[in-house]
């Protein structure tokens, strides 16, 4: 009896831990932690809206019901939450960890209390404005194709997705094809914020610990740029170069093996069989 007691407790201690340690977080490093990949106070639109004076858009209500089950408030047919989701790209807001009704309260007095400030400290990342040049553009291709590596680490963007002017194998195919992806996002400043804060289920896990600086994002969005006229590449060519390399290469080895097997030893085998 003792020792199932202890295994119980044991495994309560491990459940709620994590739970734990997430409400254990103060407002503002929750907000950083799990917000400000998508949101700014006062310094423009990313994925998500810009939340400085969130509250005169919705009612407290509204806000902490969306804020604590986002996807059923879209499901449900809600106007609001259905214009978040077209504003934002279609990219639904994911359910934050360890998120209450007492937790969303908080967040919402510290945007509330943000928005009165001339700057808020979660205004964000200011993007440069200067044009493009020759050499962000190359600088972009080489990150992208993982040339360059990011600096704090970030998986390069060919190991997901494909482009224009990726020969042979092409890139990855669990991402789109980005040829046009500036376009799509309409523009520079829509492509900058998605790259602060890459919202998708696939990215966000990725880049949230692993962001990429300001001129990680200045060289990407300046090759993304210089793509938009191109025409995408095409899944099927990429397959066939993948089918004729394999098919090459089995035939190699297979007249490899049997170049090798002639030289053989053998003359004990020889030896053998006049016995």
């Amino acid at each position: 009896m003792f020792s199932f007691s202890r295994y119980s407790l044991c495994v309560a201690v491990i459940v709620l831990l994590p739970a734990a340690s997430v409400s254990a977080i103060d407002t503002p490093d929750y907000f950083k932690a799990n917000c400000m990949n998508c949101h700014t106070i006062g310094g423009g639109r990313l994925t998500g809206p810009d939340l400085k004076h969130v509250s005169k858009r919705k009612d407290r209500a509204w806000l902490i019901k969306f804020m604590m089950d986002p996807k059923g408030m879209i499901d449900s047919g809600d106007t609001y939450a259905q214009k978040i989701l077209e504003e934002s790209r279609k990219v639904p807001m994911p359910t934050l960890p360890g998120l209450n009704r007492d937790r969303a309260g908080k967040l919402l007095d510290l945007i509330a209390a943000e928005s009165k400030l001339k700057k808020s400290q979660f205004e964000g990342i200011k993007f440069s404005n200067k044009p493009f040049t020759a050499k962000d553009v190359e600088k972009g291709r080489k990150i992208f194709l993982g040339l360059t590596s990011m600096e704090k680490g970030g998986t390069s963007c060919v190991s997901c997705h494909s482009m224009y002017d990726i020969s042979a194998l092409g890139g990855g195919r669990l991402g789109p094809d980005l040829t046009n992806v500036y376009e799509r996002l309409k523009g520079r400043k829509a492509m900058s914020a998605w790259l602060v804060a890459p919202g998708t289920e696939t990215m966000l896990p990725i880049f949230k610990k692993r962001p990429l600086n300001k001129d990680e994002i200045h060289a990407l969005v300046a090759y993304f740029d210089s793509t938009k006229k191109e025409s995408p590449s095409q899944p099927g060519e990429s397959r066939t170069m993948f089918f004729l390399f394999g098919l090459v290469g089995a035939a190699v080895v297979v007249f490899l093996f049997d170049f090798l097997w002639k030289w053989r030893f053998h003359a004990v085998r020889k030896e053998l069989v006049k016995r």
